[in-house]
């Protein structure tokens, strides 16, 4: 494929591999740092990165609508497409690792509670937006329907992020933000810093080949 034919797209592919070979290795060789959830307790250390990725990746797809309707240059439209799918994608897995956590930390899959809940409402919102960008007709102006859509679907980011603190204690499960750290050990939160700097890496790789793809699928 014409993408690893560069040689810098190889060395960002081996970085990825390498960290993420790392990353899997000590999260499941960890010692459990919580008690009462055992070994489910270190998907936090995937969870949270995950999450906090994601978001990234979203706020990639408001800042490239906001250039594309400024500057109406196809590049933009191609990056907010790139990072609303790998976005969605981490989004996914926000969704999955969280119940998988959520059941022996509180005792259920799913309880509807708010920061779930506005995750859940984020990710159906870009399903809608890949809709629009199947099905919504002209191209041109599918892409700026897109881009405001991408803008606007930002707006849920921090509603999730303090969800914690918006809503009444006994609404919600999620503790607030901070208090699954130790201040005496350090680790966890070099192990999160690790973690979220492997999906960066990782996502960045998957944003550049698909940005690269719809480059070429826009020339032919």
């Amino acid at each position: 494929m014409p993408f690893f034919n560069h040689r810098n797209n190889l060395i960002h592919a081996g970085i990825a591999v390498a960290l993420s070979a790392i990353n899997i290795f000590i999260v499941i060789t960890l010692d459990p740092p919580n008690a009462a959830q055992g070994i489910f307790g270190n998907i936090f250390y995937i969870h949270v990165p995950v999450s906090w990725t994601a978001f990234l990746l979203y706020f990639m797809v408001m800042i490239s609508g906001i250039m594309f309707l400024t500057k109406k240059e196809s590049i933009w439209d191609h990056r907010g497409l790139a990072f609303a799918e790998v976005g969605t994608l981490f989004m996914f897995l926000i969704l999955t690792t969280g119940p998988i956590w959520a059941k022996p930390a509180w005792g259920h899959f799913w309880p509807w509670e708010p920061r779930l809940t506005t995750s859940l409402i984020l990710f159906l919102i870009f399903l809608g937006y890949f809709m629009l960008r199947e099905f919504g007709g002209n191209t041109e102006q599918v892409s700026r329907y897109g881009a405001v859509v991408g803008i606007l679907a930002f707006l849920d980011v921090p509603l999730i992020f303090f969800s914690v603190k918006f809503w009444l204690p006994e609404m919600q499960s999620h503790p607030q933000v901070g208090s699954y750290f130790d201040s005496g050990n350090l680790f966890p939160t070099f192990l999160v810093i690790f973690s979220l700097i492997t999906f960066i890496i990782i996502s960045t790789l998957m944003v550049r080949f698909r940005v690269s793809i719809l480059k070429q699928n826009n020339i032919n």
